[in-house]
């Protein structure tokens, strides 16, 4: 009769120990994946807090004098990738109007090709201030 009660109160135990088990097992399973993330701006951070990467919509700014000598800039997409010293090595924007490309480098070098308003053109920059600027 005792082995019985050993044997029903295993079982039970058992039983309760494979529902714990289910039940863990049910809440690490990985989070639904949600298909569309909306928002103006998205930041990645290093483990010390700084900002590596950044997509954002930026807005027009129909008064900012431009290094062509136009007025105005039209609202635009920019990717920036950041450095650990916090210097942008690479943007990539897109506006109404056109894109550009950025890749910069060490002490200011950097590539640059832009096609805006239909006038494309490279830009390439030394460390050492030298420019080359091609045109078609």
């Amino acid at each position: 009769m005792k082995s019985q009660r050993a044997i029903v109160a295993l079982v039970i135990l058992n039983l309760l120990l494979l529902t714990v088990q289910l039940a863990h097992a049910r809440s690490t399973s990985p989070e639904p994946v949600v298909d569309v993330l909306r928002a103006h701006s998205l930041e990645l951070v290093d483990d010390k807090g700084r900002v590596r990467a950044e997509l954002k919509v930026l807005p027009a700014l129909p008064n900012v004098k431009m290094p062509d000598g136009t007025t105005g800039y039209p609202e635009s997409v920019q990717l920036r990738l950041i450095s650990s010293t916090g210097a942008p090595h690479v943007k990539l924007g897109a506006s109404e109007d056109g894109s550009g490309l950025v890749l910069g480098g060490e002490h200011g070098a950097y590539v640059q090709i832009l096609s805006r308003g239909g006038e494309p053109y490279v830009k390439i920059l030394t460390a050492k201030g030298q420019e080359k600027l091609v045109k078609p």
